[in-house]
């Protein structure tokens, strides 16, 4: 990663900063800055360090025929980059598919970091970069698309996201200019290219945001009637040869928030990197087969035992699975559990065991949810559809064979197809929402052996071919109606609508969808 930036340590000086801001004439700083030039842009930019947006409004600049906007109105969606553009740069915001500033090849984007309970930073959120068409011919080639010019120089405006004040008292804490580095670029042309493939043969309705690694194709749309278009290129029936045009929902180019992170913490914030990377650093791997390239890796050792390949890496053997996950790691040249790519990519690996007869026992977990939370969001916005959209897997299964040990069997990339985020799991989230607002029933019993077992109405494995939902720890934590309390409320539970407790529950992939994923059913 290449950037231009005196410091990268972020400091909290900003109360000195603006007095120094104070004696700026910004709008003749911005007179003189020359539009054509990197350096000359990153130069007017770096004094955003410090500022609010509400300092940059108060320096009175705007474009000709400005019009009086609230850009911190949850119904403009332009936000706090439109602010920027318009009341520092001077320039109307537009959805042209130029760069922001063309002539010197600059793309100008705002993005946001929030601060975590241990006080790092962490990226609050995906860069949007430019809508994917869907009125009109689009190239594979990434060389020859307007995306590539919008990624080529980006000028990155950092703000705090502080969610208990207001959005103008936000405050910048640093501008840098930005040239992705090849390694990263030639996994974004093959993202660009599996993108564009779909739009080509008339399946842009099929995209997610998990197919891809650092590129993304988010949804887009204020509302479910404003999210659906209709697309340029007919998709052919390949038995039939019939041809339709199939509704797709909007979707734009973006840069993931698993690699926006990375980003800020290694190239920004200049923090330590402890991953390693599983390409070389002078490999000419294009990335169309950066997922072929780490499979063969991992295909070297198929049909070994997991003994087998912990003696090949001099490792003592276990037997369990966390050192099937280790292993993994190791066919791929890293040695510490974890990789770059992996990182930048949110790619999540899991190990699957398989008995002689292709079961599998173990269910799929998401993190914990809360019960309020379910009961007052919608299904675009939930948690986990935002997980099952984004989320990108590496999947290794081992299997049990007649000798009694288990076998190194296939490895996978796989991403949830839209088919069963839309259908099953919306329909188990649906359900569970649905429950959570009339009441969850809480039936509280004895069994055989004298200890207190309570059953639930919430979604359960045999009820959806996807996922169900069950408590997410072992430990039970309850609050009755009767006032009745049962474990470690505060450490176990999440609170009701209604203001009962029960045991945290989470969503959780079915086995058996598992095994259809693997195949080994």
């Amino acid at each position: 990663m290449e950037y231009n930036c005196p410091a990268c340590i972020w400091t909290s000086e900003t109360d000195s900063a603006m007095s120094n801001k104070g004696r700026v004439n910004f709008k003749k700083l911005l007179s003189e800055t020359d539009f054509a030039s990197q350096t000359s842009i990153e130069h007017y930019a770096a004094h955003l360090d410090g500022m609010t947006f509400r300092d940059i409004l108060e320096l009175g600049i705007a474009p000709a025929n400005a019009e009086e906007k609230d850009y911190g109105s949850v119904r403009f969606k332009g936000g706090m980059g439109n602010l920027i553009e318009e009341r520092y740069f001077g320039y109307k915001a537009n959805s042209d598919d130029r760069p922001d500033f063309p002539e010197a090849g600059v793309e100008l984007k705002a993005t946001c970091f929030d601060l975590r309970k241990d006080g790092t930073k962490s990226a609050g959120e995906r860069l949007v970069l430019t809508m994917i068409p869907y009125d009109r011919e689009v190239t594979t080639d990434y060389e020859k698309s307007h995306l590539k010019t919008k990624l080529n120089t980006l000028l990155l405006v950092y703000y705090h996201r502080d969610r208990t004040i207001d959005k103008y008292d936000q405050r910048i804490e640093r501008a840098v200019m930005v040239h992705l580095p090849e390694k990263d670029l030639r996994i974004i042309r093959s993202d660009y290219k599996k993108i564009t493939t779909l739009l080509q043969q008339g399946r842009a309705d099929e995209l997610s945001e998990g197919m891809t690694s650092y590129l993304g194709a988010c949804t887009k749309g204020a509302n479910e009637k404003s999210m659906w278009a209709d697309q340029h290129y007919p998709f052919i029936d390949p038995q039939t040869g019939e041809q339709t045009r199939r509704k797709a929902k909007k979707r734009a180019f973006s840069l993931k928030r698993s690699f926006m992170d990375y980003l800020l913490h290694n190239y920004v914030l200049n923090a330590p990197k402890p991953e390693e990377s599983i390409l070389p650093e002078d490999s000419e791997t294009e990335t169309a087969d950066f997922d072929s390239y780490v499979l063969n890796l991992i295909d070297q050792h198929v049909g070994k035992t997991d003994r087998q390949i912990a003696q090949h890496y001099g490792l003592p053997y276990t037997g369990n699975k966390a050192q099937w996950t280790m292993l993994i790691y190791r066919m791929l040249g890293i040695k510490n559990n974890s990789a770059e790519e992996f990182v930048k990519a949110g790619i999540s690996v899991r190990v699957a065991r398989a008995d002689e007869n292709g079961a599998i026992k173990e269910s799929l977990s998401f993190a914990p949810f809360k019960f309020k939370r379910i009961a007052e969001e919608s299904w675009d916005e939930s948690d986990f559809h935002v997980k099952l959209e984004s989320s990108r897997f590496l999947w290794v299964l081992f299997q049990r064979k007649e000798d009694g040990d288990y076998h190194l069997e296939k490895a996978v990339f796989w991403a949830m197809p839209i088919e069963d985020i839309e259908g099953p799991a919306k329909a188990c989230w649906e359900e569970t929402k649905s429950t959570i607002i009339h009441g969850v029933q809480l039936k509280r019993h004895l069994n055989s052996s004298g200890k207190l077992t309570v059953e639930n109405n919430l979604p359960k494995i045999s009820g959806n071919p996807v996922s169900h939902v069950r408590p997410h720890s072992s430990k039970a934590a309850y609050l009755f109606e009767d006032g009745m309390a049962v474990g470690n409320l505060k450490r176990d539970s999440d609170e009701l609508p209604d203001g009962r407790r029960m045991t945290k529950q989470s969503f959780w992939l079915n086995s058996s969808y598992i095994e259809k994923i693997l195949g080994t059913r």
